[in-house]
């Protein structure tokens, strides 16, 4: 069996919920109800963009500027402070934006951490529910409203003709070999469902989803979500099998015994 990483010092994950509660007492005004949209894609697409969003980033990084000083920042809206720092958070303040401004829960704030390249802590806050992901990088945890936390367990998966598969949107890969490499493994699992985001991560952590296929992905996207579901047994790496941490085409499976058969699955036909 494989080794189980060290915890990360608990500082560190007391800081991570620090900031979630900062990020949370600026989204949540903004949830459901009127709010202007942004767009920052300059290429004829869309990627929306909030005030909630910019302000989440801000809070949380003038948290940081006094509780770790020494550490460096990348967030999807203001980029990268302290490149070169050992430890770098990794956050997305709004993980779905598309989801929020349409009023579905399905969105988060994701609070990772890394040592050098390597994730070893994350956090997913969902402040409408009430819900919170978290993992130290040994264990993974969910509270809801506070309450005592509970250990987070991915589920085992006979084979993909039992597996339930999420992605956030399927026309989020491009068209031809890599769209064609979802839809063969779709057509081979039991159950599809669409536009988790973040939230299908903390599913497949708490053993209700299987596996997640994902492209396009940024680190903010994934740093926080990859021990989370690490920790509760799973897998996740980039679809040649490497890490995940820089972002891509991504993987993630609740039972490891799965993973080299669906990366071949997709591989095959690019």
């Amino acid at each position: 069996m494989p080794k189980t990483p060290n915890p990360a010092d608990p500082a560190l994950i007391a800081c991570a919920h620090a900031l979630a509660d900062r990020a949370a007492a600026v989204t949540m005004p903004h949830f459901r109800v009127p709010l202007a949209v942004d767009n920052k894609d300059g290429n004829g697409g869309f990627d929306p963009v909030t005030a909630a969003d910019r302000a989440a980033e801000e809070a949380i990084a003038a948290h940081l500027a006094v509780a770790c000083p020494d550490h460096g920042l990348e967030g999807e809206e203001f980029g990268i402070t302290r490149p070169d720092a050992r430890y770098r958070w990794v956050v997305d303040p709004i993980d779905g934006t598309r989801a929020f401004i349409t009023g579905s829960p399905m969105w988060g704030t994701l609070i990772g951490l890394l040592d050098g390249p390597t994730p070893i802590a994350g956090l997913m806050d969902q402040p409408f529910t009430g819900e919170r992901f978290w993992s130290d990088g040994a264990t993974s945890f969910t509270s809801r409203n506070g309450s005592a936390p509970a250990t987070l367990s991915t589920r085992p998966c006979a084979g993909l003709d039992t597996a339930v598969l999420m992605t956030t949107d399927p026309l989020l890969f491009p068209a031809g070999p890599e769209r064609q490499a979802f839809e063969n493994l779709r057509a081979k699992v039991q159950l599809t469902r669409y536009g988790g985001d973040c939230y299908a991560y903390a599913l497949l952590a708490a053993g209700f989803v299987d596996i997640i296929v994902e492209s396009g992905l940024k680190p903010y996207d994934i740093v926080a979500l990859i021990p989370i579901v690490e920790a509760a047994g799973g897998k996740v790496t980039e679809w040649n099998g490497g890490s995940a941490a820089r972002g891509g085409r991504i993987v993630a499976t609740g039972d490891p015994r799965l993973h080299d058969e669906i990366l071949f699955e997709l591989n095959r036909t690019l």
